[in-house]
């Protein structure tokens, strides 16, 4: 992680970076939220299902090695199996390593 310095404080790289978890966060709040209006709870929502989630990000080495490797295991629940193989999936659609 490459360091930043600013006005004598050290930010690292990925503080500085503006995430888009923030709109998703204060969407999912108003939409649970007892004080707001229907109108506001309907925008939220509407805002949520168009919010690009994880399935966004292209798996590193990592995750793919970690997915085969589920996918070879003979104890592994198919919910895992299920999992893993969406995880190479998506490497493969997006082209992956």
């Amino acid at each position: 992680m490459t360091k930043a310095k600013t006005g004598g404080k050290t930010q690292t790289k990925a503080n500085t970076k503006v995430t888009k978890a923030k709109p998703a966060s204060a969407a999912g709040r108003t939409v649970t939220s007892s004080k707001a209006s229907k109108d506001a709870k309907s925008a939220a929502a509407s805002a949520l299902s168009q919010t690009p989630g994880k399935a966004e990000k292209k798996p590193g080495k990592k995750a793919l090695t970690a997915a085969a490797k589920v996918l070879g295991d003979k104890k592994a629940t198919k919910a895992e199996k299920s999992k893993a193989a969406g995880t190479l999936a998506r490497a493969v659609s997006r082209g992956g390593k």
